[in-house]
């Protein structure tokens, strides 16, 4: 064939690109397809991309465009924006302030709690806090307590909205002053005696009284049903039983039942009386008076770190104040709607168009929360050219390893080889991120499954996983 010389490179052009538009048309592996028609969930309902990091090609790309709920890999999108926007070294305070004189130990004024939205406030924090305050010589409380909440706006929150399970640690919401998630960790164990049930509450809570269910005989089987809990400010009652067959065990509750002020209220006021200080006033929300001296502050742990707690433990509370802590970079009282608009804003000058986006809390715990397989493959390809990189591949759970993919993959190849956040909501199954082949190349991996049969779907997801592993 005699070609002239543009004719020719043409040639090798329309060559070098036969390849990448096959590759871009390639359907789901068999494998996968298996265990979709096994799922009983059409290929229709589910998304996926596999691209090579650095490749403008997608391997795989099904239904890429199209919009799904992505449960918990929206996580993805508000820790990466959150490490660029707020930057690696950005932490959280959480100050202590007074007003009035303090004389002999007396402080003749209040004791403020102002907070700036710290995804991570322990009440081993709280202790270290009251412990550096008694150290400024404080012992009596003779004001009020005023707890500074004014960084988040107020808005209503319903616990039970999402699912119908206020009782649920994932379903606390957002607080400026948030307070060990506003959870009530109770555990349990037969006493000495075999006679009764011993109940152990964390935090410890002053003036919250815990009625110990009955101890019974039986099978340890959907246990926390049986303990009929029923809780208000005043105090927990469990009407029910406690199985003996189930030894110690440990249960973690929002504490839906009281308001933000009488959960840390009551924190206070039996850690202040375990610290040795006496306090008898009410407690109230309100701003920081201008007058206000600081008495000592809390710094929380850096981005970083509460981006892995995030990624690798899915954690839904931390992600709302995440949101929450970028929109508060454009001024208070932060509100989610604006932290959202942050996000967009941060995607577009990324050059990543997602008009499909839909974001409500960033954190996937929601119905209405929307993102394409494209957008997300876009996402993570960016992260990878960041800067930040490290940071952010750190904090995905490992396959087979730690966190929400500790139990996954262990028996394959892929264990140990991808770094995968993972989404669950019914009706939704999902995963997101990394893979490196055995071949030694590097795969973005995304697929979305929004099917009623979606819970049977995770076999097709590790299906998946250990195909790209293999084959890439």
């Amino acid at each position: 064939m005699n070609l002239s010389s543009p004719a020719r490179r043409l040639f090798a052009a329309l060559l070098f690109l036969l390849p990448v538009c096959a590759l871009a048309q390639q359907g789901l592996p068999y494998e996968v397809e298996s265990e979709l028609r096994r799922a009983k969930i059409p290929v229709k309902a589910t998304a996926t991309l596999v691209q090579e990091v650095g490749s403008r090609a997608a391997w795989i790309s099904i239904n890429a465009k199209q919009p799904f709920s992505p449960a918990s890999t929206m996580k993805l999108v508000t820790t990466h924006a959150a490490l660029e926007l707020l930057g690696p070294t950005h932490s959280w305070k959480t100050q202590v302030l007074a007003t009035g004189r303090l004389i002999n130990g007396t402080l003749n004024g209040d004791l403020i709690f102002r907070g700036s939205g710290d995804p991570k406030f322990m009440m081993e924090h709280l202790w270290l806090l009251l412990r550096q305050v008694r150290a400024q010589g404080i012992r009596d409380i003779r004001g009020q307590l005023v707890l500074d909440r004014t960084a988040f706006a107020e808005l209503p929150f319903d616990a039970a909205a999402f699912d119908g399970a206020p009782d649920k640690a994932y379903n606390a919401g957002p607080d400026a002053l948030l307070l060990n998630y506003r959870t009530l960790q109770f555990g349990f164990a037969p006493n000495d005696a075999g006679n009764g049930v011993q109940v152990r509450l964390d935090p410890p809570l002053a003036g919250f009284p815990v009625t110990a269910p009955a101890l019974a005989d039986g099978d340890c089987n959907s246990w926390k049903q049986q303990l009929a809990l029923d809780f208000d400010a005043s105090g927990a009652r469990f009407n029910g039983s406690y199985p003996t067959a189930c030894g110690d065990k440990t249960w973690f509750v929002h504490a839906h039942a009281l308001t933000p002020d009488q959960y840390f209220a009551a924190t206070f006021r039996q850690m202040w009386h375990d610290a040795g200080g006496t306090f008898n006033g009410s407690v109230t929300s309100g701003a920081t008076p201008p007058n206000a001296r600081q008495i000592t502050e809390w710094t929380s742990p850096t981005v970083p770190e509460i981006i892995r707690d995030i990624n690798k433990f899915s954690n839904n509370v931390m992600t709302r104040q995440l949101l929450l802590a970028i929109a508060l970079q454009n001024g208070s009282p932060a509100r989610p709607e604006r932290g959202a608009e942050a996000v967009k804003a941060w995607l577009a000058a990324r050059g990543i168009a997602a008009p499909e986006l839909v974001i409500e809390n960033g954190s996937g715990l929601s119905r209405n929360e929307r993102i394409s397989a494209g957008t997300m493959g876009k996402l993570l390809q960016a992260a990878w050219r960041s800067p930040l990189m490290p940071e952010f591949i750190s904090s995905l759970p490992l396959a087979g390893q730690d966190g929400t993919m500790r139990t996954r993959v262990q028996q394959k190849g892929v264990a140990g080889h991808a770094h995968i956040k993972t989404g669950s909501l019914k009706d939704v199954r999902t995963m997101a991120g990394y893979v490196l082949a055995a071949s030694g190349k590097r795969y973005v991996v995304v697929c979305f499954i929004n099917h009623p049969n979606a819970g049977a779907g995770r076999p097709a997801l590790d299906a998946l996983l250990e195909w790209v592993y293999t084959s890439g």
